[in-house]
């Protein structure tokens, strides 16, 4: 099966440099809103006979460009939601982004029994991720379109991928509407078909003066989490 697995468009929390986990979420920002248009002209070409969102309305906005343009419904599965930030929620201060940023990057290191401070563990996360994918392979499609968040799918990806020499680290940037391409099942595992973390539609489409905590877990050139 094939999945493509974008990020959702930028949102109010993006530019803020708050933690919006929780639902419904905010809104997409004006470019968020261009960048889902992009998006869809961007995967024109590609077989999509299915999209999936979660249940934030943010994942909603950005894929009904691709919807609309297929004659395709909207199918909500609600394991696709992004990492919960607990205790730090709506957060955008350093101490709590850090703490958010740090209990992730220990699971992308494997230490999946470390719990997000009044939220999931990295087991619990990837267990009801891994059930709204097998929803999806279960139905039987060729080809799919998932879009998610930037947490969710760089701790996901990089776990159950497997290893790929032109795979970037999994703390490189994950941008509002990038997109991963994989091919494969849980049998035979998942592999690496193309890896786009900037706008798909183009890099036009980049804030780089955007908070932006749940797309970027790389540390800054000092020490700082970005």
């Amino acid at each position: 099966m094939r999945l493509l697995l974008m990020r959702h468009g930028q949102t109010h929390a993006n530019v803020s440099g708050e933690l919006d986990t929780a639902h419904p979420g905010l809104d997409l920002t004006d470019l968020g809103r261009a960048q889902a248009v992009a998006a869809a002209k961007a995967i024109a070409d590609e077989e999509i006979e299915a999209v999936y969102v979660s249940s934030r309305v943010r994942t909603h906005q950005t894929a009904a460009p691709t919807a609309e343009a297929r004659g395709l419904a909207l199918t909500q599965l609600d394991g696709l939601e992004e990492i919960q930030a607990g205790d730090f929620e709506m957060a955008a201060d350093h101490d709590s982004v850090a703490g958010y940023i740090g209990a992730v990057a220990a699971w992308l290191e494997g230490d999946l029994t470390r719990r997000m401070p009044g939220s999931e563990t990295g087991e619990e996360f990837l267990a009801r991720f891994d059930a709204a994918v097998r929803t999806i392979v279960d139905a039987g499609h060729e080809a799919a379109l998932i879009v998610s968040h930037g947490a969710a799918l760089r701790t996901w990806i990089s776990t159950r991928m497997q290893p790929h020499p032109d795979a970037p680290p999994p703390t490189e940037p994950l941008h509002n509407t990038a997109l991963i391409v994989l091919e494969g099942d849980f049998d035979a595992g998942w592999r690496m078909v193309s890896w786009q973390g900037h706008p798909v539609g183009g890099g036009y489409l980049e804030d780089p003066t955007a908070e932006d905590p749940t797309g970027d877990l790389d540390p800054d050139d000092d020490g700082e989490l970005g």
